[in-house]
């Protein structure tokens, strides 16, 4: 099958029915257009970026003023344009807004891998943040604030960042399997008011206690001046460690007194209307190449750009319910939250997904009726792995879409999608990530699917692939750019007063334009095709290659169970060094490295064809699960990897020090 092959085409009716079919024949009236297809609607979004954003404002029924005046101020300045300057907005609101019309329609399901489950209203979230708001003003906190969580993907981290956001605070938070350090390493940055923080979780079968680490953490950052404790699966003995400070209280004293002060006439906190580009969340970078970057990003523009991702490119509506599978310390939690906008339900789920089996995913989503199911790349090939094949064993009379992402989906998923998941669904690749925490490619409901592709380029954004040379190509590789500024950029980076780290980070390279470290291809018809981080390209002979080029043709082979791939110094010249983890029972033995050299050769190019493999037990990656080839990179230069606390299992870098097959 090529990978050209269209994997699946909307029908007239899905498509007369989606949401952007109805937002575009509403553009069409307001502004007297002709729109044929999603690229008429996308031209005309470039042309006219602030008649776009407006009238994605007020479709999608934002809460807040929009004020008077331009909704583009500098709009040929990046950084230095300024959206909807005369705004007012809270986040939290916008998120709790159903609650006024369908009080008791559900907003959150969640479930644990232990088999817990939980249902929470549009009503009960704003009860619940309500409360928790007026404890967190009680503490203090006020409007620039920034408020830490140090937790798993429970109903009380969604809780804490809706009562924080409410205030106009800054909500920033890392899961419990980062380690003291690589929390420090974030939170020490950012000096958070409260931390909000775990007793203990589950994961993979185990209960792992944090209230070391949280005592620990406490300790080490000195502007933490409250710290509330959630037990969720802790001992007594845990919890009391965790609470054991002077400036500790559990999250259910916290709760109740905060419950019958409103009971008893106290009034909750109102929310906290501020500027559009007000601080919402800092998101971290992955801190392998050096401390974490404190990306920081603004309400308004986090807000409109996930109403118009989540109703337009996901087709979410109130009767939907939406599932990632994500923890609390990567940007796609963020993403997720936000959908209670559009009215859906989400749902939260903590632990491993792959247990009591592989199959655990699509329990729930028989279960729970999700209808959007969110993961990462690599989990659908552990599927394909694992031998599953739900479109036999469960009915997935919901599901009616699958969103991947964290990296490139490989052709042979798409076509393990439509062969063993569901025939009638739409599969979309989506791509962004922490640094716009949203997208600049990713689905759309009304357009085929092709394999190995994701669909378009998202509404309002000038994304275009350039060459060294900074010129414009289709159908090339080269780097993803952004030529126009977007609502959803960063406000800037915390404690870099100036600027110069922020423009380093995506301005450096083409002046004015931002440049976003992934190396990617758009064809003719629009498609997008990810090769990886440019930053981690291959340049053998002077020919830049993505690394997710020969990592599909790498895992189509069943000897190998995944790869990572670098290009090594070498005589003047680079080399492409291919390390592989063998499938059980496979070994590498000579006959088989011919086989992949073969593989990648036929089906790539000669330069593709990787000089060493070498067989190795474990692959470095980072806390969210992306493996990090940088580090390997340096390993195998003998450089200092920077920060291996930002690794989740750094003790794998040894595997690659003075390896004799590199020494030749």
């Amino acid at each position: 099958m090529s990978q050209q092959s269209i994997m699946w085409q909307p029908d007239a009716g899905r498509c007369a029915a989606a949401n952007i079919t109805r937002f575009s024949e509403h553009v069409a009236a307001q502004h007297d257009l002709a729109i044929a297809d999603y690229h008429d609607l996308q031209r005309w979004s470039l042309q006219h970026p602030a008649d776009f954003w407006q009238t994605l404002w007020t479709y999608t029924g934002v809460l807040g003023e929009r004020g008077s005046g331009p909704v583009l101020v500098n709009g040929e300045q990046m950084p230095g344009a300024r959206w909807f300057p005369a705004a007012r907005i809270n986040y939290a609101e916008n998120l709790l807004r159903w609650a006024d019309q369908t009080p008791e329609r559900t907003a959150v399901l969640f479930a644990n891998e232990s088999g817990q489950r939980r249902r929470y209203s549009f009503a009960d979230l704003r009860r619940q943040s309500e409360q928790l708001a007026l404890t967190l003003q009680g503490m203090g906190v006020q409007a620039g604030d920034r408020v830490a969580g140090y937790l798993p993907n429970l109903p009380e981290t969604l809780i804490a960042m809706l009562a924080a956001t409410r205030l106009g605070a800054i909500w920033s938070s890392c899961s419990p399997d980062f380690g003291v350090n690589a929390v420090c390493d974030r939170f020490g940055q950012i000096q958070p008011k409260v931390m909000v923080a775990v007793a203990a979780c589950p994961y993979n079968g185990v209960t792992h206690d944090c209230s070391l680490n949280v005592l620990e953490i406490n300790r080490r950052i000195d502007s933490i001046e409250q710290v509330i404790v959630v037990p969720y699966v802790a001992s007594d003995e845990g919890v009391q460690t965790a609470v054991s400070t002077a400036n500790s209280v559990l999250w259910d004293d916290c709760m109740g007194a905060a419950d019958q002060a409103l009971q008893t006439g106290t009034p909750a906190p109102d929310y906290q209307r501020l500027a559009f580009d007000h601080p919402l969340y800092i998101l971290f970078s992955s801190g392998t190449t050096g401390v974490p970057k404190c990306i920081t990003h603004g309400a308004g523009g986090t807000l409109l750009q996930h109403l118009k991702e989540h109703q337009l490119h996901t087709d979410l509506g109130v009767d939907d319910n939406l599932f990632y599978f994500t923890t609390c310390g990567w940007m796609m939690w963020n993403w997720l939250v936000s959908a209670l906008a559009s009215g859906c339900a989400i749902t939260l789920y903590d632990g491993s997904p792959f247990r009591p089996g592989p199959e655990a995913l699509f329990d729930l989503v028989d279960e729970l009726g999700i209808s959007v199911l969110g993961t990462s790349a690599k989990s659908i090939a552990g599927w394909e792995s694992a031998g599953l094949k739900p479109r036999a064993s469960h009915r997935l009379h919901s599901l009616k879409a699958i969103l991947s992402t964290g990296s490139p989906l490989l052709p042979a998923s798409f076509d393990y999608v439509y062969r063993d998941i569901k025939a009638d669904l739409c599969l979309s690749s989506i791509s962004g990530g922490t640094d716009i925490v949203s997208c600049f490619a990713l689905g759309c409901p009304t357009l085929p699917v092709y394999r190995g592709e994701l669909q378009c380029i998202g509404l309002g954004m000038q994304v275009e692939i350039r060459n060294d040379a900074g010129e414009v190509v289709i159908n090339e590789t080269g780097e993803l750019t952004c030529s126009a500024p977007f609502p959803c950029m960063p406000v800037g980076f915390w404690n870099d007063a100036d600027g110069s780290r922020y423009r380093q980070a995506y301005f450096e390279k083409f002046p004015g334009i931002w440049s976003h470290g992934d190396f990617a291809r758009i064809n003719e018809h629009g498609g997008v095709i990810i090769y990886g981080r440019s930053d981690a390209t291959l340049n053998p002979g002077g020919v830049r290659i993505g690394t997710a080029e020969i990592y599909r043709q790498v895992e189509t082979l069943p000897q190998i169970a995944e790869a990572l791939c670098i290009g090594q110094q070498w005589q003047d010249d680079e080399r492409i060094v291919l390390f592989v983890i063998m499938a059980a029972g496979e070994l590498l033995t000579g006959e088989l490295k011919n086989l992949i050299r073969r593989t990648i050769r036929a089906n790539t190019s000669p330069r593709h064809v990787p000089a060493v493999i070498v067989a190795v037990d474990d692959l470095p990656r980072t806390i969210s699960g992306k493996l990090s080839e940088i580090a390997v990179r340096d390993v195998v230069h003998g450089r200092e990897v920077k920060n291996t606390d930002a690794l989740a299992n750094p003790q794998a870098l040894e595997l690659f020090r003075d390896l004799p097959d590199l020494q030749d």
